[in-house]
């Protein structure tokens, strides 16, 4: 009887599996409330939350510039991006949540080390024009990427990345500018639009992920449409736009084996340096420690505040009863 039972129920988890992947196939949207296998939600969580973390965590590199940018207009424009990122994060804690995530829990799982980040938010600022770097790198990197996104399988992650996407055009634009207009100045200053690419360059192609021959979860991930291209196509979509961008700011890919492949239709270029990434992955870049700790700091420092909008929230709450 029991084995019976347990056949039973095995042949509906497969046939419900077929109909889940059948959905997937046909490009059908899963929503929070649809069947889904556990392995493919655990996926979803491992992936906003890192996504999360990492839209959080990426705001303290630029934050450290806001008081020290050149004019008041640059100002305004770093505080309106931080902001931005903010505001991602919390799209996809919620996105997470949707899944039965606890959004205390992945924010604890970062603190810990348990989850990760993108490997770039390890790097420090140094000068003005690293400013200009990430934007139009990082956030460029991203768009790349989060484009892609905005038709993964699952509803609510693809939904925010249709805002996310559109805020991160911006900041690609701002930083691209920013490092135009370095490019263009003085011999100090094009030298300081240049150094910061010679720095970011290499880390930005490492927030693709390792190669997919290395990558563990791309396979699956690809079946099910969570992600639409692998790591390595989209480095390759990053590396064709973006040296064209550098061509016209005057500027100089810090890579002696980057050329144009007539044969593929894309550029050739160096190899990574898997080492210095896997190094950062494990919490020894120059920056992982300091990171970990400022938000660390902000949630202990913070908590009175969520403490204090529980308890008027619970307040409101009986008011509404007893009314």
């Amino acid at each position: 009887m029991f084995n019976f039972v347990a056949m039973q129920v095995e042949n509906d988890v497969k046939q419900m599996e077929e109909q889940f992947q059948a959905k997937i196939d046909a490009d059908i949207r899963i929503e929070p409330r649809d069947w889904m296998p556990e392995k493919y939600r655990k996926t979803l969580i491992r992936q906003m939350s890192q996504h999360a973390h990492s839209e959080v965590v990426g705001m303290l590199p630029e934050a450290n510039w806001i008081t020290r940018a050149p004019s008041l207009r640059r100002k305004v424009a770093l505080l309106a991006k931080v902001q931005d990122e903010a505001g991602h994060g919390l799209y996809l804690y919620s996105a997470c949540e949707t899944l039965g995530a606890d959004r205390e829990e992945t924010i604890d799982d970062l603190h810990s080390g348990k989850a990760k980040y993108s490997s770039i938010f390890n790097y420090p600022t140094i000068t003005w024009a690293d400013i200009g770097a990430i934007g139009w790198l990082v956030d460029g990197a991203a768009i790349v990427n989060q484009v892609a996104l905005q038709k993964t399988s699952y509803g609510p992650y693809a939904r925010a990345m249709v805002k996310i996407c559109k805020e991160e055009s911006f900041h690609q634009r701002q930083g691209y500018e920013i490092i135009t207009v370095l490019a263009n100045g003085t011999p100090a200053q094009k030298a300081m639009a240049q150094d910061a690419l010679n720095r970011w360059w290499w880390p930005s192609l490492m927030m693709f992920g390792p190669t997919d021959a290395d990558s563990p979860n791309t396979q699956q991930s690809m079946a099910w449409r969570i992600k639409r291209h692998t790591n390595d196509d989209l480095r390759q979509m990053f590396i064709d736009a973006t040296v064209k961008q550098a061509e016209v700011a005057g500027l100089t890919i810090p890579d002696k084996d980057l050329k144009w492949n007539e044969e593929r239709g894309h550029y050739d270029f160096g190899e990574i340096d898997w080492e210095e990434f896997y190094n950062v992955i494990k919490g020894n870049g120059p920056c992982n420690k300091q990171r970990i700790e400022a938000r660390k700091k902000a949630k202990e420092e913070g908590m009175w505040v969520r403490e204090a909008a529980m308890a008027y929230a619970e307040k409101q709450k009986t008011k509404t009863k007893a009314a």
